[in-house]
């Protein structure tokens, strides 16, 4: 009891400046932001071998269904609708975005081992995002949980990025880009 207290009291003088400081969690990475769009073939260019990866991002349709009036409503002189009006439905579609080949930077083939898989499932598991038991193999189940992490962050993709994998806490971040 005694030690439970002073521990307490401890931990009180530790944190007595920090009275009412939030506590906030890092913010998401914008995985959009690392896309890059070329009109060539294959990954851009890197001058420290870095590994990348494709996607195709999915084509966007917009549909728009409207009413149209074909004949207006009737009225007699003391405002009553003697013949309603009568509408015709119209829906059109059109391409928003096109399907397209990105490509991102993407942990490298020999860093995915099954303990590097088997740590992305459970990092996505306790995110809610992967249900299954941990394998430790990139499996259709893995990589859907992958696709709607990233998808959050606007990389609509099921192979993992690199600035995923950071954010979940997989793999090293460079001093230069904190």
């Amino acid at each position: 009891m005694q030690r439970q207290l002073f521990f307490g009291l401890a931990l009180m003088v530790l944190l007595g400046g920090c009275q009412g400081a939030a506590v906030q969690a890092p913010a998401q990475a914008i995985l959009s932001r690392e896309v890059v769009r070329l009109k060539g073939d294959g990954p851009p260019p890197s001058p420290r071998g870095e590994c990348w990866a494709s996607s195709v991002t999915p084509a966007v349709i917009e549909t728009v269904t409207e009413q149209v009036v074909v004949t207006e409503e009737v009225r007699d002189a003391a405002g009553v609708v003697v013949t309603p009006a009568t509408y015709r439905t119209r829906t059109h579609q059109r391409m928003v975005q096109d399907r397209e080949e990105v490509w991102f930077r993407a942990p490298c083939p020999a860093e995915q081992t099954v303990q590097f898989v088997a740590s992305l499932q459970r990092a996505l598991k306790a995110r809610g995002l992967y249900l299954w038991p941990v394998t430790g193999e990139m499996d259709a189940e893995t990589a859907e949980a992958v696709r709607r992490f990233q998808a959050e962050r606007g990389l609509d993709s099921p192979v993992l990025s690199l600035a995923a994998a950071r954010e979940l806490g997989l793999t090293v971040t460079a001093l230069e880009d904190l």
